[in-house]
């Protein structure tokens, strides 16, 4: 009865850890499909500036159209009434000069309504002419190239990301999830930051205490089962076991992890912008090659002058 009554629980505890990795994973989605609404709604937006600038373009046709009518019906009257045709000027109007010593003294200058018709028709095409105008200028400006330095502007290479050396201070059980450590781990700035990561199955609490390691520091920060995360421990993955990344020995909290050839196009983004999915476009080239050496297309992690990071023994596996 006690051995049925220990595996029972044994199956149990193994139910309750799934559950508890299950709702990590969910977190995740969850922070991904509001990422997804956002930038349904900015296209909305978009589409909807398109089919009204599309609107008015048709507008402003059919009144061009119009006012070409009402030009031809006035100059017919105007032969009909023995009024000789009055040429417009450069800017549209008509010559007052030439049309006073053409036009018989009987008839007047101002004597139908159709001039007022198509002056008004004129004022009205003109304000819409420039409403759209106006528009046109405003959907310029959005598809103006990025100017310098933005971050489409930048390779989309691993130079965009801020990896450090980092040690860990302490690291404890998340409070509201068994799959979870949150670590307090020190980058080179002031104060430590806060890491959630999913590594209890993969290494025990103790062996993450005063352990050095690599952190992708510009993701943006996100909330792990009610624990903020600043940043992200690196590790070779596989679907069967996860190893922490490892600096070269000497490396201190807040050195820079480089890549030659790459590390030489500019600074780190401040922060990677989710809705580019920058981590995402970078992160399936980067794998542990066949000496367990972490690398980029092939090109180690490395401190400057003190040797390159590296995984205990998982060899050309991902990592994330």
């Amino acid at each position: 009865f006690l051995v049925r009554s220990l595996i029972k629980m044994a199956a149990n505890n193994a139910v309750l850890n799934r559950l508890e990795q299950k709702g990590a994973e969910a977190d995740q989605v969850i922070e991904y499909l509001k990422q997804q609404v956002a930038l349904l709604k900015e296209k909305a937006i978009l589409q909807a500036s398109l089919r009204e600038e599309k609107k008015l373009r048709v507008e402003n046709a059919k009144l061009k159209k119009e006012i070409e009518g009402l030009k031809q019906e006035l100059i017919q009257a105007e032969i009909r009434n023995g009024v000789k045709h009055i040429p417009l000027s450069s800017s549209g109007t008509i010559s007052t000069a030439s049309f006073s010593e053409d036009l018989p003294q009987s008839i007047p200058v101002t004597s139908s309504s159709g001039p007022k018709d198509e002056i008004k028709g004129g004022s009205e095409e003109k304000k819409k002419k420039e409403k759209a105008e106006k528009k046109g200028e405003k959907k310029e400006k959005k598809q103006q190239p990025p100017a310098a330095g933005s971050d489409d502007s930048r390779p989309m290479d691993v130079s965009r990301l801020d990896l450090r050396v980092g040690c860990i201070i302490t690291a404890k059980n998340h409070p509201d999830a068994d799959s979870l450590y949150v670590e307090e781990v020190d980058v080179g700035e002031a104060n430590p930051r806060t890491v959630v990561s999913g590594l209890v199955k993969h290494v025990p609490l103790e062996q993450m205490q005063k352990r050095m390691v690599i952190l992708l520091c510009n993701l943006k920060p996100a909330k792990m089962r009610g624990v903020v995360s600043q940043a992200m421990v690196m590790c070779a993955s596989s679907p069967e076991k996860v190893e922490i990344l490892a600096p070269p020995r000497g490396a201190v909290p807040g050195e820079r992890i480089t890549f030659e050839g790459f590390s030489e196009t500019g600074e780190p983004d401040k922060e990677l912008n989710p809705k580019k999915k920058i981590w995402e476009q970078i992160q399936p080239d980067l794998h542990t090659n066949d000496q367990c050496i972490a690398t980029y297309k092939g090109v180690p992690f490395e401190v400057k002058g003190k040797g390159v990071c590296r995984a205990q023994t998982m060899a050309s596996s991902g990592i994330k």
